[in-house]
Order: structure tokens, then sequence, then C-alpha cells
């Protein structure tokens, strides 16, 4: 109860959803904690009971490490919006662009985290899939919190995986990025590719260097991995050979562009996040300048002089923008770029698959719709903005129909191995579960995937000889008994059963459709203006830039907010779709309890997606009338 109002603390947790299967009982350590969380966690334990603490301790970490993950803060928050109702936390917070602020208890207590980002969809989906475990009532939160301290320590991540995770492993994706960027994005032929590899290489090593290092080294990554490409670019033109300089330089610093801040920037204004969606897109606006020009002054310097000329003669007569154009190995070779940007964005290899489809149909859609629309629109930027929606869109709803194709497959191939729902064995059941074990199994000879994954199709065996057991009248046995690793491939599975992460194999899509590096080639041509020739007199002519910091930013401004419009309009065809078939369902079957909570739950997920979402502590009048009219609807 709590002590001032005499309402209860929380709501207490439903029962757990496991049949007959009894697991020892598993604690979290809270002394593992920081400081500031332990007192906290300590205060609330008092209060309201151990519990109520570990809840406040489990959404708080699941924030701090989405966040960490680059995960959009607008997903975030509903995840966290649906453990606070699920377990009646009274807790707040505010996700900022690096800084977090949590509170609970009206302010009782209130915790801050600085916390610095990078890509990381793994991450995104494990720490996703475990907050729904706990909301569904598959886990506890003492497992919830266990599961967590695992991933961060990269337990549940397959060894291939951690190869490419971090250095030195990881110096393998900037060349490969660097070199098919500067082809199938910039207009660079195979020799700019070579160089582009170089100064990617050149780039990773400086970023490894730097972040050795640490503290205040890594601000000097963005000037320095510039100032090393503009040197690198400008001595292989004026010694070795002529290239395409723009290609070489928006193609290596591609990696360091987070292209995809501009449309989430865009999306969280639309969505009425202003404070964050401002300050995401200044900031990363000042980051890509930043790059543009450390690459222009290591230009400078390698030249010594005449760097704006040498640019404009590169791009005049060295860059062929229709390279790729009508060549057969356009799509591989745009394959092994979002190769290249899987790996940066940390994904899961046995994943790579079902990305690359989601990144192949975003590509080909935003290409043919933009030069299906190019001839007409040669005056104005509506062929641009077109085809961004378009292809944004096609990709969003790409990757939710692969998204339910895996999910359906992972519930079916998970009851099969916890011996769940029998009544469900059907030859397409069969079917699917025979296919993602022969999966497994040449994922696992290839290196691919975890050494577990062999180890739950044993335990499964296990499983199904105890459930015989059990279901004999003659037999003694009474629950299915796990123990040592058996129990941990249990939690696996189970979390491995929650749907996956949309944004999680969406947003490496979104970030090549932008790409951050179209929003540099702007500020290259602020740099290095492209100038036309003016008669001055019978033998006199004046050289005047062409473009203006009007047009820089009028440009950028249509490519972001036409990406995010794509998003908005993906995902609310997706949810309006699912809503019908949901209706409809509903009118002509008879559903369980639980198919319409995961129904209501997929679409209240649907919506953190793109909206910003409501909650009572915003403004409880409202919210009760929006609860009422929900009531109304059902």
């Amino acid at each position: 109860m709590d002590p001032l109002s005499g309402e209860p603390a929380h709501q207490q947790a439903r029962p757990l959803k496991r049949k007959d299967i009894s697991l020892s009982e598993r604690r979290f350590d809270v002394d593992t904690l920081p400081a500031d969380m332990r007192r906290v966690y300590g205060q609330l334990a008092e209060k309201f009971g151990e519990e109520y603490g570990l809840l406040f301790i489990f959404t708080m970490r699941t924030a701090v490490e989405l966040h960490r993950a680059w995960h959009m803060t607008l997903l975030t928050s509903n995840i966290l919006q649906q453990i606070k109702d699920e377990f009646g936390l009274r807790m707040t917070w505010n996700l900022g662009v690096v800084r977090l602020k949590f509170r609970v208890e009206d302010g009782g207590f209130e915790l801050h985290r600085k916390v610095p980002y990078d890509y990381d969809s793994e991450y995104q989906d494990i720490y996703f899939r475990i907050a729904m475990a706990l909301i569904g009532g598959h886990i506890t939160v003492h497992e919830a919190l266990l599961y967590q301290s695992e991933a961060n320590r990269g337990v549940h991540t397959a060894g291939s995986g951690r190869f490419l995770r971090d250095f030195p492993g990881r110096l393998i994706l900037y060349p490969l990025q660097a070199s098919m960027c500067a082809i199938i994005f910039f207009g660079g032929e195979w020799n700019d590719a070579l160089v582009a590899a170089i100064c990617g290489l050149a780039a990773g090593l400086v970023e490894y260097a730097l972040s050795c290092v640490g503290g205040q080294a890594k601000v000097l990554i963005d000037v320095v991995v510039g100032i090393s490409t503009g040197v690198i670019g400008g001595l292989w033109y004026k010694y070795v050979e002529k290239c395409c300089l723009s290609a070489i330089f928006l193609g290596t610093l591609y990696w360091f562009f987070y292209g995809t801040a501009f449309v989430i920037g865009l999306l969280e204004i639309i969505a009425g996040e202003l404070e964050t969606g401002v300050t995401r897109f200044v900031a990363v606006s000042v980051k890509t300048f930043v790059l543009s020009l450390g690459a222009s002054l290591g230009l400078m310097l390698s030249l010594s002089s005449g760097a704006s000329g040498t640019w404009e003669q590169s791009e005049n007569e060295h860059c062929n923008a229709d390279f790729t154009k009508g060549q057969w190995w356009r799509i591989p070779i745009y394959l092994l770029c979002s190769v290249g940007v899987l790996g940066q964005y940390r994904l899961q290899i046995d994943r790579y698959w079902c990305a690359l489809i989601v990144q192949l149909v975003a590509y080909e859609v935003q290409y043919q719709v933009f030069n299906g629309l190019a001839q007409g629109h040669t005056l104005d930027h509506l062929d641009t903005a077109s085809s961004n929606i378009m292809g944004c869109a096609g990709g969003v709803i790409s990757a939710c129909v692969l998204s339910w194709v895996i999910n359906i497959s992972r519930k079916f191939y998970c009851a099969r191995l916890l011996q769940n729902d029998k009544s469900e064995n059907t030859r397409l059941t069969d079917f699917i579960f025979w296919f993602m074990r022969c999966s497994v199994r040449a994922n696992s000879r290839l290196g691919i995937n975890r050494k577990t994954e062999i180890q739950k199709l044993d335990m499964g065996k296990k499983l199904k000889d105890q459930h015989e057991e059990l279901n004999d009248p003659s037999h003694p046995r009474d629950h299915i008994e796990l123990q040592g690793e058996d129990e941990d491939l249990f939690l696996e599975i189970t979390v491995g059963s929650q749907d996956i992460n949309i944004w999680s194999i969406l947003m490496p899509a979104v970030y090549q459709l932008v790409p951050g590096s179209v929003i540099a080639r702007f500020w290259f041509q602020s740099i290095f203006p492209p100038t036309e020739e003016i008669e001055q007199g019978i033998e006199a002519t004046l050289k005047v830039p062409m473009v203006s910091q009007e047009s820089v930013f009028s440009n950028l401004m249509v490519i972001s907010t036409s990406l995010a419009l794509g998003l908005i309009f993906g995902f609310a065809l997706v949810q309006s779709y699912s809503f019908c078939l949901g209706r409809l369902t509903q009118f002509c079957f008879k559903e369980t309890d639980e198919s319409i909570e995961l129904r209501k739950q997929r679409q209240n997920m649907m919506e953190g997606m793109y909206t910003a979402g409501e909650s009572p502590d915003d403004d409880p009048a409202s919210c009760h009338e929006l609860s009422e009219n929900d009531d109304k609807m059902e």
C-alpha cells in the first residue's frame, strides 16, 4: 500500500504464462547497480516492495540502452509507457537527444543520464523483446534484468556479430562502405572506389586510435577524419591520377553522417516533440558541416593553393553521375553497400537477408519513381520529394510484411520447441518448423548464429519426452522440470519468440534513402560554390557563384521532410490495414483474450513509430476523454 494515499503501490504482475514448467528462482543482484540507482531502489523497495523498485530499475535501464543503440525516441517512449501502464508505475521521463531524465513518485526521486549513442540494431531488438516479454507476463522482472545484463556483456550475441561490433574487426567495414557508396550514390567510377577504400580505411584507423585514447580525444574524430580524407584525396588527385573528389569525400564520410537524424528530427517535429526534433536537426547539420569543412581544409593543405579550382575541375571533368545507369551490376553494388551499412548498424548476421530485402525495395522504388518523374520536373524538386515519399513508404510496408512473416514463423518454431499448442500442428506449421530447423543448422555450420541455437533443438527433444511422460496417466511425472543450461535456453526461447523490432530492420534502409552525404553535398556547394562566367565588357569576364545559402536549406528541407512524410504515410497505411483486418477478424471469428491483447499491443506499438503517445501525466482531462472514446469503439 502507498503510505500516503492508501492505494496499492502498483498493479501486481500477471501470472507467468508457463504451462507445467517450473524453473529455479532467479534473483537480480542490485549491488551491481550504480550507486544512485541503488539508493533510489532501496527507498522504493522499502516503501512499496521489492518488485516496484526493480520495475523502476528495469524501465530506466531499458530507456538508457535503447537510447544508446540509437533507437527512435517516439518508439522508446511508447515502450516505457506500456511498462508503466502494465505495472502501475508512478514514473515520468524526459528523453532528450543526449540527456535523459527519470522521475518516480511525483518527482520524489529524479535520476539523470548523459548517454552517447551509436547505431546498434541488435541491441534495439534484444531490449525491445525483453520489455515485451515482461509486459506479456512471460518472464519475471528478475529474469528480465538478468537477461539485460547478459545482453550487455554480449552473451546473446553470436561470435560473428561480436567480431563486427567493435574494433579491430570493425575496420573491414569502412573501406567496403566507402568504395561502394562512392559508386552507387555519388557518381564515382572504379578508380574512385579504390581511393575511397583507402580513405575509408584511414578514417577507420583514425576513429579506432582516438577511441582508444578516449576522453576529450573523441571530440576530434570528425575533424581529423575529415582532414585525413581531404589530404589523401588531394594528394592522389595531384600526384597519382585525376579522380572525382566529391565521390571520394562523400563515400568516405558517409559512415560519419547521421543521415537518419535529419529524418527523425523532422518526424519528431511533425509529431509535436519540438525540443528533441529541433535539437537533433540542428546538431546533425552542424556535425555534417564540420566533416565537410574538415575534408575541404585537408584538400587545401594537400594542394597548397587552388583547392576551389581543383574541386570544380574534378566535378566537371571526372565525375560521372550516369556511371551505374542501365548497368546490370548496379543492384549487386548497392547490395554490397547495404552489407557494409548493416555491419555499421551491428545487425545480427542471420537477419541480413530480411534487412537487405527492405533496403532493396526502398531503393528501387525511390530510384524508379525518380527516373520516371525526372523529365517532367526539371525546374522543381517534386520528383525528389515524390520518390523519397514512395521509397520510404515502400520500405516501411516491406519491413512490416517481413516482420509479420518472421513473427509468425518464430511463434510456431518456438511453440514447437516448447511443446506448446499442439492443436496448431498442421502441415504448414510442420513445414515452417522443418525449414527453420534447417536454417538454424545451416547458419550454425557457417558460424553465423550462436551455438545455443543447436542446443535449443536438443532441449526441444527433452521437453517432448517429458511432455509424453506428463500426459501418460501411468507415469508419476506431474510437471516439466528444467535445470542448469536448459533454463537459460528456455528463457532465450521465450524472449526470442516475441515480435521483432521493426525499427531495427527499417532504420538501415532509411539511412540509405537520405543519405546523409546528400546533405553534405549541399555543404560542399557552399564551401566550393559552382561558378558561371558573366561578361564584363568586350574582353573581361567575371566568375560568380551559382548556389545560394537559401537553395542549400531548401534542398535539405525537401529531402528530409519528404522522407519523414514517407515514414508517416507508410506506417499509417500499415496501421489502417491492421486495424481493419482486426475489426473484420473480431466480427467474423471468435478471438481469444490473448490474441485480442496482442493485436492491441501491436496497434499501440505501430502508433509509437510515428506519433507521440498520449500519457495521463501530460493532460489528464484529455486522456480521460480519449479513454472514453476508445471504450465506446470497443
